[in-house]
């Protein structure tokens, strides 16, 4: 190897480590752009999603039972209702660190607690309403801790 490929390959072995370099810089500050994957809001959204998927069991069930004519679920079913739709916002708000999740928050407290007071009436014959109830109650907890 002559001075002149020796030169030509220092200049490249400069070049790949100055690429290399600034490869690994990007992808950092591009992990370090990232960084709000993992939401500050998680034991919330993993509350509220239980709670939708354990009260969508408890309505079914709830229309089940009206169906049959037991009038006594009609009451549950609408509170139920309610919760669901609040819950489903609560999560999406908090899914995205929205400014208005403290105020839902506090609505959705208070529709779970609704909804665990109805659900408590028929936890001890229904399994549904019981896992619903349980559910709720960990969600209006967890609403708790940031509604306004």
């Amino acid at each position: 190897m002559n001075r002149r490929e020796a030169l030509i390959s220092g200049v490249a072995l400069a070049g790949a480590a100055i690429v290399g370099r600034a490869q690994a810089e990007e992808m950092k500050m591009d992990h370090e752009h990232h960084h709000h994957d993992m939401s500050a809001n998680s034991g919330l959204i993993t509350v509220a999603a239980d709670c939708i998927q354990k009260g969508q069991v408890c309505i079914n069930h709830c229309l089940y039972l009206l169906g049959q004519g037991d009038k006594d679920m009609a009451a549950c079913a609408k509170s139920v209702s309610q919760m669901l739709a609040i819950c489903g916002a609560l999560q999406s708000l908090a899914n995205q660190e929205s400014t208005y999740l403290p105020k839902l928050a506090a609505i959705a407290r208070d529709a779970c607690d609704a909804c665990e007071d109805e659900c408590k009436k028929h936890s001890d014959k229904h399994e549904a309403c019981k896992a619903c109830r349980e559910s709720c109650a960990a969600c209006a907890k967890e609403c708790r801790k940031i509604a306004v």
